[in-house]
């Protein structure tokens, strides 16, 4: 059996991070037994629907390292691969299930329905459908089709006994039939509903593996029944638990969490991305944590996926981002940087511009960040923050370490890395003074931050007048 798994999301915006950790197992699934990896785009909702959303899709997909095998611009014939040109297929099916009894037309109006709903608040309990049309005789569901009234086509559930679903990650799940609903598989406007063409669709793609939502495990049971319906065999299932957002509630597009693209357009790498995203509700066997496309498919273990809910941690993301940034080759992190930095740099020569964001290339968590990194090298005047002001009160020692090493710096002829670093070892010498009673009064004083990247490269691109004024 070749492996074959379809990633198939709404084209309803950006992709946020929980349906991108979706795409990143079912790709490393299908990869890892030498299988295929299908795009399926899922537009039966068409009003929530917006343009250029698969087209983000393809980018974000491609941005990733995801060879997409088969899908809409790549038909491997089993396509349409958007199901909104499936219409006709799924009509077909639909009445198929009419006819074996599995299935029946609903003629109920809105009115009835919400009828039906207020009687199940009343009584508290859960709305289900009464199942009213399943018993129409066949003389008035003829009537009813010949006079064009408006129906949808529901799935006849059991009321008795359970369904078992059989899962990767959760194992034998068995679910109460009491429970589930007569399902809508067609809507009146003819689009099938996203249960229905789910079967459908994975049944004629011949998908093996469907990886999906916790969410949907209940659903699955209703599925299983429309495989049984049709004799079909049933794909293995991986239901994974939600990630959740830092506020401990479920990621969510609708209430602003972030997307890869929002990730990826303020400098995060997709290579760390895709690492991170991963490691959120899996876990390798060996102790790893950073991982390349090709280690992680190697390493990619179904039965290792966690029954738990995860939860997004941007600070947990910017470490790996971070060192993915510190890998890149020198001229690759330039060219990379260059594109988030936005300071003035009209009167600085190219080196000088180099020089400078070199120098954080291992302090930096992502692109934009590279701003407020490089502040301080683009302000006039310094203000010290309360805790800066502190430091350098804290010691008499801290008065004579800036004084001794502004006349190192009057001295210094060629205004270079080599002059600087032997500046601040004359003050050393001098005043039998090291470590942070050396170096952090200098850096204040110099930049106005405590912290930094090495302090003679710092100092170089301030500059030595600047340097000068600041120390007197």
């Amino acid at each position: 059996m070749k492996v074959r798994t379809r990633f198939a999301p709404s084209p309803t915006g950006y992709m946020h991070i929980g349906n991108l950790r979706t795409a990143i197992f079912e790709y490393l699934l299908a990869k890892k037994y030498n299988g295929s990896f299908i795009l399926r785009i899922e537009d039966t909702d068409q009003e929530r629907q917006v343009d250029g959303a698969i087209e983000f899709i393809y980018k974000t997909l491609s941005l990733c390292g995801f060879k997409i095998d088969e899908g809409p611009m790549n038909d491997k014939g089993y396509g349409p691969y958007i199901q909104s040109e499936r219409k006709e297929i799924y009509k077909k099916y639909a009445l198929e299930l009419v006819e074996m009894g599995k299935a029946y037309y609903c003629f109920c109006t809105e009115d009835e329905l919400e009828e039906m709903r207020k009687k199940a608040e009343m009584r508290k309990r859960p709305f289900h459908y009464d199942g009213r049309c399943s018993r129409l005789s066949k003389e008035k569901i003829k009537e009813n089709l010949a006079n064009n009234v408006p129906y949808v086509i529901r799935q006849k559930m059991p009321k008795t006994g359970v369904t078992e679903v059989d899962d990767i990650v959760y194992g034998k799940v068995k679910i109460d039939n009491s429970i589930l609903d007569d399902q809508i598989l067609l809507k009146s406007d003819g689009f099938p509903t996203y249960n229905f063409a789910n079967v459908i669709d994975d049944h004629l793609m011949e998908i093996t593996h469907v990886i999906r939502g916790k969410e949907y495990l209940d659903q699955t049971a209703k599925y299983n029944l429309l495989y049984e319906a049709f004799g079909w065999e049933k794909p293995i299932y991986a239901h994974v638990a939600m990630v959740l957002g830092e506020d401990g509630n479920k990621l969510s597009k609708r209430n602003g969490d972030a997307s890869f693209m929002d990730l990826y357009n303020v400098g995060y790498l997709p290579d760390a991305i895709v690492n991170y995203l991963c490691l959120l509700g899996w876990s390798p066997s060996i102790n790893q944590e950073v991982f390349t496309l090709d280690e992680l498919i190697k390493n990619f273990d179904e039965n290792r996926i966690s029954k738990s809910s995860s939860q997004y941690d941007i600070m947990k993301l910017r470490w790996f981002n971070a060192q993915y940034i510190k890998k890149m080759p020198d001229d690759e992190y330039l060219e990379w940087v260059k594109q988030y930095f936005k300071r003035d740099v009209s009167n600085k020569s190219i080196d000088w511009i180099n020089k400078l964001l070199l120098i954080y290339k291992n302090h930096l968590n992502y692109g934009e960040e590279i701003n407020e990194l490089t502040e301080h090298f683009f302000i006039d005047k310094i203000e010290l923050n309360t805790e800066a002001k502190e430091f350098m009160d804290s010691d008499p020692i801290i008065d004579d370490v800036i004084k001794s090493f502004r006349d190192e710096v009057l001295n210094i002829n060629e205004w270079n890395i080599e002059n600087i670093n032997n500046a601040i070892n004359n003050v050393k010498n001098n005043l039998g003074v090291k470590g942070k009673l050396l170096y952090m009064p200098i850096r204040i004083k110099a930049s106005g931050f405590m912290h930094g990247p090495e302090l003679a490269d710092t100092l170089y691109l301030i500059g030595k007048d600047v340097i000068v004024e600041r120390l007197k």
